[in-house]
């Protein structure tokens, strides 16, 4: 601790340390019912090493119940998920520039027969009959980025996607009530980044009118539209609605581009970004589909990046496709996208974490509803260990290089965590005894649990 305030100042650590002490005390107020048992839970999360099943987080110091309550507090535990969200969005950090990703994330339930609302989702190092394929439970991630070279990232929310539900369609949302959170991110035009998975289409329908900027990487054989040419004829037949063909995979059909931008990089070595403005995609499934009317056109902007190089990769680099759309009259910046894009794999190493240090998929919950608890104590749990990173010094394995305070990652911060944890203090009363359950009466029997097979949904 020491350390890490002589480098910061005492004015900074402390700001830091009340900020701590803020959301620790806000997430509690978030906990509506089992608030100390939940809230216990989560800084055992924060504090236990590695463990196999869930209630030896009770065997943890700072977890001061049973064991028996961390089943209790997820079964009939309550979280107010709105005062949640509120509460890690005023937790963003400012930035010139917001950056955020959204992605998906699954929590596999192959084998639970008994668990209602599972459907079929891609996993890609599970498989299931030869597929990359498992049952399970989807939770859309929504996190902000920071375009520094670290692997920190800020979630604010996390969606479970209902068996069927368009994960477009739950991204839009989540994005608008994030810009209805903080009215002030809107000012400055965030950005979002979605992985290949997305439909661009309906992310621009469902942030139409929205201060926000989108990038939707797409299909290198994608083909996109210009506007069409000037009728010859006014008044005789229908419209033209799509002018020249632009393939993707056929450079004949590129016309010159509208901005280039190069750029020198120590890690990627030559950046060249092209950018075609007003083209737009034939879309099949929208909103309107099958009323025969016409179908939507969203006119955007077609983004070409190529580099040299990978860092710390031999095989030759792929051209990425990138499709952008923003407000009316605001101009692509085609450094921030390239820089930013480079930034969206750190979600990625954000999952990781959560699942093998945060145990986001150790527990084996029956409902969804107690697998939601789980996933806003994982939320909680890393938003606090990133709140403590300007307090922690580096407390480093015997094999491991130092890092510099900035550098430090999430698992060097959580092994300091239990003396910022007594610093900080807790807002939980000690536990009261409650005697010995009667447990359940003699010659009752619940009879075998019924089953939820997962749904399976067609295109």
């Amino acid at each position: 601790m020491a350390v890490a305030v002589s480098v910061l100042g005492a004015g900074s650590a402390r700001q830091s340390r009340t900020a701590l002490q803020r959301f620790r005390q806000g997430w509690h107020a978030c906990l509506t019912r089992r608030a100390d048992a939940l809230f216990e839970l989560t800084d055992a999360l924060l504090a236990a090493g590695p463990v196999i099943s869930l209630p030896y987080l009770s065997l943890d110091g700072l977890h001061r119940r049973g064991h028996g309550s961390t089943y209790a507090a997820l079964a009939r535990g309550r979280v107010d998920t709105e005062a949640a969200r509120g509460l890690l969005a005023g937790s963003l950090p400012g930035a010139a520039h917001p950056v955020f990703a959204v992605d998906v994330s699954v929590w596999a339930r192959s084998d639970a027969e008994c668990s209602p609302g599972r459907g079929y989702y891609y996993h890609p190092s599970k498989h299931s009959a030869g597929q990359p394929i498992v049952a399970g439970w989807a939770y859309s991630w929504l996190a902000g980025l920071e375009l520094a070279t670290n692997s920190w990232t800020t979630p604010v929310d996390a969606r479970r996607l209902a068996p069927g539900e368009n994960p477009s369609a739950v991204a839009a949302g989540q994005v608008r009530e994030l810009l209805q959170l903080c009215p002030g991110l809107g000012l400055r035009t965030p950005l979002f980044f979605f992985d290949g998975g997305y439909d661009c289409v309906r992310l621009a329908l469902g942030l139409a009118g929205a201060p926000a900027q989108l990038l939707v990487r797409v299909r290198c054989d994608r083909s996109f539209y210009g506007d069409p040419p000037p009728r010859h004829r006014p008044g005789v037949g229908r419209s033209r609605r799509h002018g020249a063909k632009f393939a993707c995979a056929d450079s004949a059909t590129w016309p010159t581009p509208d901005a280039v931008h190069t750029w020198a990089d120590e890690q990627y070595g030559a950046v060249t970004v092209q950018l075609w403005h007003r083209l737009h995609a034939k879309i099949q499934q929208h909103d309107g589909h099958g009323g025969r009317g016409p179908r939507p056109v969203i006119p955007g902007t077609l983004v070409r990046l190529g580099v040299d190089r990978l860092p710390g990769r031999s095989r030759a680099p792929k051209t990425l496709w990138l499709w952008w759309a923003g407000p009316p009259g605001h101009i692509p910046d085609p450094d921030l996208l390239w820089r930013a894009y480079t930034r969206r794999f750190d979600i990625e190493l954000t999952f990781r974490f959560a699942r093998q240090t945060l145990n986001w998929t150790l527990p084996r919950p029956r409902t969804p509803g107690q697998a939601d608890r789980w996933t806003w104590l994982v939320l909680a749990a890393y938003t606090q260990l990133r709140l403590a990173r300007p307090l922690a010094a580096d407390l480093r394995l015997p094999w491991e290089k130092p890092l510099p305070q900035q550098r430090l990652t999430p698992n060097r911060i959580r092994r300091r965590f239990r003396s910022l944890q007594a610093a900080a203090g807790t807002p939980t009363g000690p536990p009261k005894p409650c005697g010995r359950s009667p447990g359940r009466p003699q010659g009752t029997r619940r009879g075998p649990a019924p089953r939820h097979p997962a749904v399976k949904t067609t295109a």
